[in-house]
């Protein structure tokens, strides 16, 4: 039950943000912060369920972005229409590459998504006639009569529900034998494999729904901001910055991206602000990535829970019991063991009862 409010209450809260904003800069950074949450998120298919930690996700958040605008452009599809194709076709894209990409582990993973994500920064960058190259992309918004403020307000809507609709995936996984595989992938894929779960193929739908999700928020980014800019959809900060606010909040946890993009990005919202154009943000979210790290590699809600379940009350093997328990307890005891001694007189004098018949017939036969 707490959890059920607790729920209502955040799900209120967000819906009631637009309102509470005090003005367009804060609903913007607002709609940052959901972004985020939902990049997170969508990483959090991968990272969280098999362990395997990808720094180039920003590549299918570009794809996602570019996808949507180029569709915008050269076919004239409806702005949403777009945006569910070039989700389609980010999908398609990563069965291929997720093949070839899933047959290494560890840090050489890490390689590959790097490299990838550094191939099309140069792709985009350089392939000026058909992405505009250096110069960027503008897309066409989507709500050309709606103001600026009414425009920031029915994306944020928009991006809360993606989030949603990736947390009840990410729920639903969770719950199921799929997600229970991809689990024992996480814990010892050896050992999965052998016990006869299909490592390769769970670890590839994994990395499909996660590019997928990661290519819908860069494609919902796109609508929104209008302005695309190669070396910021195909940067590998903004991966980074996946990581870092899956691992703040708790990988293993339904909520532990969402908290922890609440958390960081506020923060580089806030160091950004502070700073302004300088880089010392960057140093800002380094302290934070290395305090994560020492105090809570596994997250701020499993720290969390842990310290309540220390100073909270105490499990225990042994329970008091009060002296009237302890009498009910006998009484209840004592009535068994009546009914029991019952029992058994009974079938004894069945049995004595079928011995004298037997004899009685017997002499008779006799």
């Amino acid at each position: 039950m707490a959890r059920v409010v607790a729920l209502v209450v955040c799900a209120a809260l967000v819906l009631a943000f637009p309102e509470l904003a005090p003005n367009a800069y804060i609903l913007s950074a607002g709609i940052v912060v959901a972004s985020y949450a939902c990049t997170a998120t969508a990483w959090n298919f991968m990272g969280g369920f098999t362990g395997y930690v990808s720094l180039g996700h920003a590549a299918f958040f570009g794809l996602g972005a570019y996808g949507t605008a180029i569709l915008i452009r050269d076919l004239g599809l409806p702005s949403f229409v777009a945006w569910l194709l070039a989700g389609l076709l980010v999908l398609l894209i990563t069965i291929p590459l997720g093949i070839a990409a899933l047959r290494v582990r560890g840090a050489s993973f890490v390689i590959v998504s790097i490299s990838f994500v550094l191939i099309l920064l140069l792709v985009f960058q350089g392939w000026g006639s058909f992405t505009g190259g250096s110069d960027g992309l503008v897309v066409p918004r989507p709500f050309p009569d709606l103001l600026r403020p009414e425009h920031h307000r029915v994306f944020f809507y928009l991006f809360a529900a993606l989030l949603a609709a990736m947390l009840l995936a990410w729920w639903a996984i969770d719950r199921s034998r799929f997600g229970t595989g991809l689990k024992a992938v996480r814990e010892d894929e050896d050992k999965a494999q052998a016990l006869g779960v299909p490592t390769r193929n769970y670890k590839l739908v994994a990395y499909v729904v996660s590019a997928t999700f990661t290519a819908l928020a860069g494609g919902m980014y796109a609508l929104w901001f209008g302005d695309l800019d190669p070396i910021f959809q195909f940067s590998i900060m903004l991966g980074s910055y996946m990581v870092l606010m899956a691992l703040f909040g708790g990988v293993r946890h339904l909520y532990g991206p969402l908290l922890g993009a609440v958390v960081v990005g506020v923060g580089l919202e806030y160091f950004k602000l502070e700073f302004g154009d300088t880089q010392l943000h960057l140093v800002a979210t380094a302290l934070l990535l290395g305090l994560v790290v020492l105090f809570m590699p596994d997250g701020l809600i499993p720290a969390a829970q842990a310290l309540v379940k220390r100073f909270g009350p105490q499990d225990s093997s042994i329970r008091e019991v009060t002296a009237a328990e302890l009498l009910e307890r006998n009484r209840a005891a004592s009535g068994t063991a009546g009914t029991t001694d019952g029992d058994r007189d009974e079938p004894a004098d069945a049995a004595g009862t079928g011995r004298s018949e037997g004899d009685a017939s017997t002499g008779g036969d006799r």
